[in-house]
């Protein structure tokens, strides 16, 4: 009898472009995004994606000493593999996004793979009323910002990791960024098995249709060939039915409510524990098998839990 095939869940729960006014449930202290990472982790997610913020207003932060609380705590409760943003918020510089993954030196982090428009001011239609006031002009400004990630940042961030032992989830918004992924591949930077998180529905970066993600499957087929493991993420309405084609077509998972706030048409998500439950009874329903953060670990390559500076 044939096995069943692996399917990695990615949790992202901090939800670092959204604000926290737009719901109630996005964690903002150490101890909510500690909950929601163990939570997250407990429903199936292999890798939990962080980000931080600082509490007293809810903005990004990529401070180290906001991220060790909640980091000790999901790595003391779980056997969660800890993934750190390099990403942090377009409004920062590589230097400051690269803080915490340099000085916790973690299993896995993000590295978005080119410089883009960043289009968030979409938000504004729905979202009216904001609890700050760093919130509105946060997605106002989105009109006019490029997330900064030139080839100089990428090789930085790569250099900085490589040499802590850290992989990478390799955040792809584009087609382009797949040539750019290549580039590194090719230049010995960026080291097999790649993770390839394919990020559909940002304005800015590739649209959220099937078509689209077909052809960033193709695409990445013919560059990399058996040397990657492909990943879906979804932004908004798009999470589940995007997350489930690419099962389907052989892919692994992310949800949280960093990509979307909803469990359903016009229902926010309680958690990001949720929308992991959610994918995970699709998954299952497609005879696929959930992979166990260790499963993960022998599938990515990665170093192991112990070996990380917190």
């Amino acid at each position: 009898m044939a096995h069943k095939r692996k399917v990695i869940i990615t949790c992202a729960p901090t939800g670092a472009i959204h604000t926290p006014s737009m719901s109630p449930y996005l964690p903002v202290t150490a101890a909510e995004i500690a909950k929601a990472g163990i939570d997250a982790a407990k429903a199936g997610a292999a890798i939990i994606h962080l980000h931080a913020r600082d509490p007293k207003d809810g903005k990004p932060s990529q401070d180290p000493d906001l991220f060790r609380p909640f980091l000790e705590q999901i790595k003391k409760h779980t056997d969660a593999i800890i993934n750190i943003t390099t990403g942090g918020s377009p409004h920062m510089t590589v230097q400051e996004r690269m803080r915490p993954a340099l000085e916790f030196k973690p299993e896995v982090a993000s590295l978005n793979m080119g410089s883009m428009n960043f289009g968030l001011f979409p938000m504004l239609e729905r979202f009216k009323e904001f609890k700050h006031d760093w919130e509105r002009e946060h997605l106002e400004n989105s009109r006019d910002l490029i997330f900064k990630n030139t080839y100089r940042d990428i090789e930085a961030i790569l250099t900085a990791g490589n040499a802590n032992g850290t992989r990478f989830e390799f955040e792809c918004y584009d087609i382009s960024h797949l040539y750019n992924l290549e580039y590194f591949h090719r230049r010995g930077l960026a080291k097999a098995p790649l993770f390839v998180q394919s990020v559909f529905g940002i304005l800015g970066g590739i649209g959220p249709h099937p078509e689209d993600l077909m052809h960033m499957r193709r695409t990445a087929d013919r560059l990399f060939g058996d040397n990657y493991q492909w990943s879906i993420l979804g932004a908004g309405k798009n999470q589940i039915p995007l997350a489930t084609i690419g099962a389907a077509m052989g892919s692994h998972v992310r949800v949280g409510l960093e990509d979307s706030l909803w469990i359903g048409p016009g229902q926010l998500a309680a958690s990001s524990a949720e929308q992991v439950q959610r994918i995970r009874t699709v998954l299952e329903a497609l005879n696929f098998d959930i992979a166990t953060p260790d499963e993960v670990r022998e599938i990515l390559s990665l170093k192991g839990k112990d070996n990380v500076n917190f």
